[in-house]
């Protein structure tokens, strides 16, 4: 047997291994793509080590399982993240801090914090084409 053949041998026994056990699968979802945007998540998918299917089903599947409580934890960081600068700040410039300007600020961390995530993301999605 050559190298070629025993790779072949071990990509079907990994697929073999990752069904059984689990209830078949025989449902579609599916979403039409520019060529882009499939070079895409074929990237990913072969970061991580998957198949593009099996990848697309766990993003999928994690996002609508998770996505929003992920969306709310990220929130909240941002939010830690703003009160901290803003707390820190002052200290460091040497100012005692009131309970009324602990408070203002808190009350500022509230009402700006989903603003600022939505910022902070913003920053970290691909550059668009053309731009």
């Amino acid at each position: 047997m050559n190298r070629t053949t025993e790779a072949l041998d071990d990509q079907i026994a990994a697929r073999i291994t990752r069904s059984v056990g689990r209830t078949g699968r025989n449902e579609n979802a599916n979403a039409r793509l520019t060529e882009a945007e499939l070079k895409d998540l074929k990237r990913a998918a072969k970061s991580e080590g998957k198949a593009l299917g099996e990848w697309n089903r766990d993003v999928l599947l994690r996002e609508a399982r998770h996505g929003r409580f992920q969306i709310a934890l990220f929130t909240e960081v941002v939010a830690l993240r703003i009160l901290l600068n803003n707390v820190l700040r002052e200290l460091a410039q040497g100012k005692v801090m009131t309970d009324k300007a602990y408070a203002q600020i808190i009350n500022e961390v509230r009402t700006s914090k989903h603003e600022a995530a939505r910022d902070l993301l913003a920053q970290y999605q691909p550059a668009k084409e053309g731009e």
